[in-house]
């Protein structure tokens, strides 16, 4: 019995053959939802949304009732795609890009502060700005540190 055969065996006494085909589509699933919805997501973004020291308001000029519509959508949204980004830490797929973008679409307190934490990881705003270029959109501005 070779390597993967009885890691595979070892593997199915604890999770059932069914939950493993699952956990591999879902993977794949997710990987090449990423590669579509990234660029997308980032090309869409203005080129100074991480400038820290503007205020950025969800849906501004809308009625506040579907204002607050779409902020529920857009947390869960960036909810869906911190969680993914997460789980692609350890399977295929962007997951330091999916957890930005994620954490960009969320509310939180303290989101400022560990965004440019991220950000300012130069291979991370490397890439953000390598996809943008590639959708024909300027760079990102260089985040700002936000003030508190």
């Amino acid at each position: 019995m070779d390597t993967f055969q009885r890691w595979y065996t070892s593997l199915t006494e604890v999770i059932s053959e069914e939950a493993l085909l699952a956990i591999g589509v879902l993977s794949a699933v997710m990987f090449v939802g990423t590669l579509v919805a990234i660029p997308i997501i980032l090309s869409r973004l203005p080129a100074n949304y991480f400038q820290h020291d503007l205020e950025h308001v969800w849906m501004e000029n809308y009625h506040p009732v579907l204002r607050k519509m779409g902020v529920i959508c857009k947390n869960t949204v960036g909810l869906i795609f911190l969680l993914a980004g997460i789980a692609m830490l350890v399977l295929p797929g962007q997951g330091i890009l999916t957890m930005v973008i994620g954490m960009s679409l969320l509310d939180f307190p303290g989101k400022r502060k560990l965004e440019h934490k991220l950000l300012t990881q130069p291979m991370v705003f490397k890439t953000m700005n390598a996809i943008r270029i590639k959708c024909s959109k300027p760079p990102f501005d260089p985040p700002t540190a936000p003030s508190f």
